[in-house]
């Protein structure tokens, strides 16, 4: 089923159905997707389209349960986004993976604002903290850095004010930071 209410609403004689919600959705998953993996760290194999595919084979692919509305949608969308990342960052690492050793890239070194992987594990594990204590601001940080919207669609996904979704950012990059470096 799809996003009851509005456009994206499945129709109840059977016509609709989970490819239209894929063509209504797909053009906006594929830029935030776009945009994460842009922000990567180099070497990664993992193309945008592949992560929108996964991502949408991970909500349940041809039978999409009954979402709530958009919001609903995008915040398991930007769950399953961190999920597919944190699982390659774990196969990666992984020491039949070559975990541990230094790859170096056969051309000129590229400069990039991604996490390695040791580091995207720990913010995984942090997140998971995070979320425990307060999970609005664990579901602010997914749509931010994992779905990479913005300040302003995150606050929409969320039904929250732009201003507090920025609080909200910055406590919880600052609880992150904490939690990342306590040893």
């Amino acid at each position: 089923m799809l996003i009851k209410g509005g456009p994206m609403e499945e129709k109840q004689n059977g016509c609709g159905g989970a490819s239209d919600l894929l063509t209504t959705v797909y053009e906006e998953l594929r830029t935030l997707a776009a945009q994460k993996m842009a922000r990567e760290a180099p070497g990664q194999t993992l193309q945008a389209t592949a992560l929108v595919h996964e991502v949408w084979l991970r909500l349940g692919g041809d039978r999409q349960p009954a979402w709530q509305n958009k919001a609903h949608f995008f915040g398991a969308a930007a769950e399953a986004m961190r999920r597919i990342l944190i699982d390659t960052a774990r196969r990666k690492s992984a020491v039949r993976h070559g975990g541990g050793m230094e790859q170096v890239p056969l051309e000129g070194r590229e400069i990039s604002c991604g996490l390695e992987d040791e580091q995207l594990l720990a913010m995984h594990e942090a997140l998971d903290r995070l979320a425990r204590v307060d999970a609005e601001k664990a579901e602010l940080v997914k749509l931010r850095f994992f779905a990479g919207l913005t300040s302003e669609q995150a606050a929409k996904v969320l039904g929250i004010s732009e201003p507090m979704a920025k609080r909200h950012w910055a406590y919880a990059r600052a609880w992150l930071y904490r939690e990342m470096n306590r040893k």
